[in-house]
């Protein structure tokens, strides 16, 4: 299956929200979806290193950095770091860098933009709390779907045998 989520869109038009951004894949995995693990950080990823290393399995961190591109949030040893524990994906509203690397993990990566610079480290930034981005919703423990089309979220867990 190469486009998943018009599929989805399809099929269970009521039960999903479009995430209206216009993200860069940069990940080797380019469909992805699992349980939304959220965090809103600035410019600071101190916590996505800690998030990352748990146990990631059927998970995709979704990670609100204000849209800024001035630093990257995510790169290869953090992407690393999140294959060796079972992410499923990584979803940045801000920038990764490293993305040459990124492209040869498994791991789906979209973010806004590539940034080189990396980030400070001051340990800040909130866990598991309602992202607002695009104008929409996005809440910890939605389930997000991703291909080259974009972002889809979802309250449930959708069935995808039906497709």
């Amino acid at each position: 299956m190469k486009d998943l989520l018009p599929d989805l869109c399809d099929h269970y038009e009521q039960d999903v929200r479009w995430l209206p951004v216009s993200f860069v894949d940069y990940g080797g995995k380019s469909i992805f979806f699992g349980e939304v693990v959220t965090l809103r950080c600035f410019e600071d990823n101190s916590l996505v290193r800690d998030i990352v290393s748990q146990d990631g399995k059927d998970k995709v961190l979704f990670i609100d950095g204000h849209g800024s591109c001035n630093r990257a949030l995510l790169g290869d040893q953090l992407a690393m770091l999140a294959v060796k524990n079972g992410w499923q994906g990584v979803v940045i509203n801000g920038a990764a860098r490293d993305v040459a690397t990124l492209a040869e993990l498994d791991l789906g990566v979209k973010a806004l933009g590539a940034c080189p610079i990396k980030t400070v480290k001051r340990q800040t930034g909130d866990l598991n709390v309602t992202l607002t981005v695009g104008h929409t919703m996005v809440y910890p423990g939605d389930y997000l779907y991703a291909d080259l089309n974009g972002v889809l979220l979802s309250r449930d867990a959708l069935d995808l045998s039906v497709l």
